[in-house]
């Protein structure tokens, strides 16, 4: 319970009843300038931070921050957010069954290993034209030396 002891400053307590949903939210705030609609944004926004952040928990391979400057963490999760939808549309591209989870699981496992992803993921592997060339180019036969 919130008493005075425990938070001396007035609070406000704005009420918002959403139409589309028959939702009564409840706010409480120490605002006692902004008006009742710019306070229900303001919060509205921030849940949409919430779910993101949410979001970025559960489905980005984010274990712990390397950094912790705000470029650094901004870096690792535009790094992250990358790798994410590069996977997608790979997984669109190559019609892949698998969830995105499972693509992530199986990278994560044989990130060293020189293989195909399809073969990595199972499905068989239809010969191309670019199953001729080497993994890896000759650094100086490309320099034209």
């Amino acid at each position: 319970m919130l008493t005075a002891a425990r938070y001396p400053e007035p609070i406000r307590l704005v009420t918002f009843f959403d139409r589309e949903t028959g939702n009564t939210f409840e706010f409480l705030t120490n605002n006692l300038t902004l008006p009742a609609n710019t306070i229900c944004a303001l919060y509205k926004q921030r849940w949409q931070v919430e779910m993101f952040f949410r979001w970025i928990k559960q489905h980005l391979p984010i274990k712990a921050f390397y950094g912790n400057t705000e470029n650094a963490v901004k870096t690792q999760i535009w790094i992250a957010i990358a790798t994410y939808v590069s996977i997608a549309i790979m997984k669109k591209r190559l019609n892949l069954k698998h969830s995105l989870y499972e693509i992530l699981r199986v990278l994560d496992l044989n990130m060293f290993e020189m293989m195909r992803i399809e073969t990595l993921l199972g499905k068989p592997v239809e010969p191309t034209e670019l199953s001729d060339y080497p993994v890896q180019q000759d650094l100086f036969q490309t320099l034209g030396h």
